[in-house]
């Protein structure tokens, strides 16, 4: 083969590498540049907008990126869903956890002091799942589902009228809110999950998609 061929082949790859490398300093000084701007409470909406654009780049050309919460019932009622949530609370010293990565109960137990009520000692947020039944009277029923491993899932109920709804559209959705809340709606083999029967869960095959 001719050696300047290979020579030619090598020095584009080399520039290929060399403009990944740019973009990704591009982008991580873009990221960088709006967390700083976030910083400052002259400029909230011009931080929020290049954060927004930075994550709905990646999932181009689908829609801007939306939390769970609002994919699975809409902004309004998903306002309300966040406003009414219970706030994180031990029961037998655990605290709620996403069943998908925690199945033990040292991985439920709380940090000391108010940071437990984030983080358990493992790592893992805290977290509840939800499900939303709604009726012709536009109001809605929000289950809110908590799983404790050994101990199992604790139900508590919020009812959600028209004028809360209303009223509570506008709730901040922030991704390190406590407790992270999961639609059961968009959990993909949610009812294959197996459990053991002290910890079958009781939304199994009534919540639809």
């Amino acid at each position: 083969m001719d050696a300047g061929r290979i020579s030619e082949r090598g020095s584009g790859t080399v520039e290929h590498a060399a403009l990944v490398v740019l973009a990704a300093v591009v982008a991580i000084a873009g990221v960088a540049g709006a967390r700083l701007l976030a910083s400052d409470p002259h400029t909230p909406e011009l931080a929020s907008a290049l954060l927004r654009k930075q994550r709905c780049a990646v999932r181009y050309p689908d829609p801007c990126w939306q939390d769970p919460l609002t994919e699975a019932y809409g902004r309004p009622l998903a306002g309300a869903v966040r406003g009414l949530a219970p706030p994180p609370a031990t029961l037998e010293g655990l605290v709620g956890v996403d069943y998908r990565s925690c199945r033990q109960a040292r991985c439920a137990t709380p940090l000391p002091g108010t940071a437990g009520l984030h983080l358990t000692i493992s790592n893992r947020r805290t977290a509840t799942f939800v499900a939303v039944r709604e009726d012709r009277a536009a109001a809605a029923e929000i289950d809110y589902w908590i799983y404790r491993p050994t101990l199992g899932w604790q139900l508590l109920s919020e009812t959600a009228t028209a004028d809360q709804i209303r009223a509570l559209a506008g709730t901040p959705l922030l991704d390190d809110a406590d407790p992270k809340l999961i639609p059961l709606e968009l959990l993909l083999g949610r009812d294959e999950a197996r459990f053991p029967p002290s910890e079958e869960p009781p939304w199994r095959g009534t919540v639809d998609s």
